[in-house]
């Protein structure tokens, strides 16, 4: 039995890549999803190029934000149209391999855990690959997630008839750590599959971002989001500081 496959994709200014986006989509050995675009404000052909290919594919759906209110609003707003029993994501400058799908809907279906995640390929702006591929571990916890986020929204899947909805807490970055942690209060481990199936690709403003705001950022994540204390705060962020620059090491 086929189940729908729901896809959520936040777009702003991506007309650069979003075709090859789509494509990786529409080249899935699983055929029974729904791609679910929203656009946030942008402001250059992202919205006609989407309507283009909109209509020689029915699953794709394409919904417009009024003005520009940042990814965790747009992932949101794809997450509440949502129809399938999976849900998962792709930002529009990624690529998945072929059998993402049906990898991630097998393997939920045979081990029984409804949350898993995938380890994926590195590339720059034009798919040469600048780092090695990053393996993810077997399972993670929501302590592991709060130590280091191994888990992309490129390879995030989760069965929601099981777990149900949950949304992404309305921040400006780490949102989606925050919706990875709110399923692991109800889920002992997320499940990683070793082989990579996917590519993420790295933009050159994404290298930029000083560390200094980095580690703001996530000290405020930690104080403000999960509400941890000050103690607690700091053991997570040391773990974090430390497996963060030996993910981006090689």
């Amino acid at each position: 039995m086929d189940f729908l496959v729901s896809i959520v994709t936040p777009t702003y200014n991506s007309e650069q890549f979003i075709a090859e986006t789509i494509l990786s989509v529409q080249n899935q050995s699983y055929t029974h999803w729904e791609l679910l675009i929203v656009d946030d404000g942008s402001q250059d052909k992202t919205a006609d190029l989407v309507k283009e290919l909109q209509k020689n594919d029915s699953r794709i759906k394409f919904f417009q934000l009024e003005k520009n209110s940042g990814p965790a609003v747009a992932r949101n707003t794809g997450i509440e149209q949502a129809q399938g029993q999976y849900l998962t994501f792709i930002d529009a400058d990624d690529i998945w391999f072929p059998d993402f799908m049906a990898n991630s809907i097998q393997t939920i279906q045979k081990t029984g855990i409804p949350f898993v995640f995938s380890s994926y390929r590195r590339a720059d702006e034009n798919l040469n690959f600048v780092y090695s591929d990053f393996i993810v571990p077997q399972s993670v916890t929501y302590s592991d997630i709060l130590k280091s986020n191994s888990i992309s929204c490129l390879t995030a899947f989760l069965d929601i008839q099981k777990l149900g909805k949950k949304y992404m807490p309305l921040i400006r970055k780490r949102q989606d750590m925050g919706l990875w942690l709110r399923y692991l209060k109800a889920v002992p481990f997320a499940y990683g599959i070793q082989q990579p199936q996917a590519i993420y690709r790295i933009r050159k403003n994404s290298l930029s971002r000083k560390k200094t705001d980095l580690i703001k950022y996530q000290w405020q994540f930690y104080r403000e989001v999960e509400n941890l204390s000050v103690f607690q705060s700091l053991y997570y962020l040391m773990h974090w500081a430390y497996r963060g620059f030996l993910k981006y090491r090689n």
